[in-house]
C-alpha cells in the first residue's frame, strides 16, 4: 500500500468522522446525554488525529535536505504526541463533568441516544475499514498511523457502550448510568493516550527501539568471523518504523576492498534480523579504551 493510497483513505475517514461528529454533538445536546457528548468529544479528537496523521504522512514523504539530513520523518512522532495530549486533556474534562452528573443525575432521551450512537458506530466501522490495512499491515510499525487507528477503535468501543447504556436507561430510567459510561469512555481515552505519549517520548529521547536488545545486536555482530569486537554501539529510532545504528567494529588489519565485504555482511545482518536499515559502522584495527558500557556524552 503506497503513501498516496493511505492519504486518500485518511481523507475519506476524516470526512466521514466529521459528519458523524456533528450529528453526535447535536444529538447529545438534544438528548441531554453526557455519554453521547463524550463520544462526540472522542470523535472530535479523531478528526484532529486523522488530520494530523494525514498531514504528517504528507510532510514526512518530503526528501531530505542539507539542513534536515534525516528528512521530515520525526513529524510523525510530533503528530502522534499532539494527538495523544489532546486526547488526554479531553478525557480529563469528561471525567470532571461525569463526576458532577454522578452526584446529580439528569434525565436522558434514551431512544435518541441509542439511534445516534448506532449511526456513530456504523461510521466508526467504516473508518476502521479504511485504516485497518495501513495500521495493521503495511504500516504496522508506524506510530502515527497506529495512534489514529486506535483513536477510532476506541471510539467504536465507546459507541457500543453508549448503545448498551441507552438501552438499560430506557428500560430502567437509571440515568446515573449515563455518567458512568462517560467516565468509562474517558478512562479508555486516558489509557490509550498514555501509551502513545510514552512511546513518542521514548523515540524523541533516542531510546533503543522496542523489541531490540543492545546485547543481542552486539552478540550477533561479534559472531561474524571477521568481527573481533563491537563498542560505542548506539541504536535509535528516526521515526517509529525507521531504525538507525552507529558503532565501532574491531577487525583485523586488511585491505579496503576486503573490509567492504565485512561491511556488507554486517549491514545485511542488521537489516534482516533487526530491521535496522540505516547503519554507520566505523572500522578499527586497534582496540580503543571503551569498556563496553554505553557512551557517556558530556552535556
Amino acid at each position: 500500500m503506497t503513501a498516496i493510497s493511505i492519504q486518500k483513505k485518511l481523507q475519506w475517514a476524516i470526512i466521514l468522522t466529521f459528519i458523524v461528529l456533528c450529528v453526535e454533538a447535536v444529538g447529545g445536546i438534544l438528548s441531554n446525554s453526557l455519554a453521547l457528548l463524550s463520544d462526540a468529544a472522542h470523535m472530535l479528537t479523531d478528526v484532529f488525529a486523522l488530520s494530523l496523521s494525514w498531514l504528517a504522512l504528507k510532510i514526512s514523504s518530503q526528501p531530505s535536505t542539507r539542513t534536515r539530513t534525516y528528512g521530515y520523518h520525526r513529524i510523525e512522532i510530533f503528530a502522534a504526541l499532539t494527538n495523544s495530549m489532546l486526547l488526554l486533556g479531553m478525557a480529563l474534562g469528561i471525567l470532571w463533568e461525569a463526576w458532577g452528573r454522578f452526584q446529580n443525575p439528569q434525565a436522558v432521551h434514551s431512544l435518541m441516544v441509542m439511534g445516534i450512537a448506532t449511526i456513530g458506530l456504523t461510521a466508526n466501522l467504516g473508518v476502521i475499514y479504511f485504516l485497518k490495512d495501513a495500521a495493521l499491515h503495511t504500516h504496522r510499525h508506524d506510530l502515527n498511523i497506529k495512534s489514529a487507528f486506535y483513536h477510532v477503535l476506541g471510539d467504536c468501543l465507546a459507541s457500543v457502550a453508549v448503545i448498551i447504556g441507552a438501552g438499560v436507561m430506557w428500560a430502567t430510567q437509571w440515568y446515573v448510568l449515563d455518567s458512568i459510561i462517560a467516565a468509562l469512555v474517558a478512562a479508555v481515552l486516558v489509557w490509550g493516550a498514555g501509551k502513545i505519549i510514552r512511546d513518542s517520548l521514548h523515540i524523541l529521547l533516542e531510546g533503543v527501539p522496542k523489541g531490540i536488545s543492545l546485547a543481542e545486536v552486539e552478540k550477533e555482530l561479534v559472531a561474524l568471523p571477521e568481527v573481533n569486537d563491537i563498542h560505542e554501539l548506539h541504536i535509535w529510532c528516526i521515526c517509529s518504523n525507521i531504525y538507525a545504528l552507529s558503532t565501532h567494529a574491531l577487525v583485523n588489519d586488511q585491505r579496503m576492498n576486503q573490509a567492504e565485504n565485512i561491511l556488507a555482511d554486517m549491514k545485511n545482518l542488521l537489516e534482516e534480523k533487526f530491521n535496522i536499515t540505516h547503519s554507520t559502522i566505523q572500522f578499527e584495527t586497534v582496540p580503543c579504551n571503551s569498556n563496553g558500557d554505553p557512551c557517556q556524552m558530556q552535556h
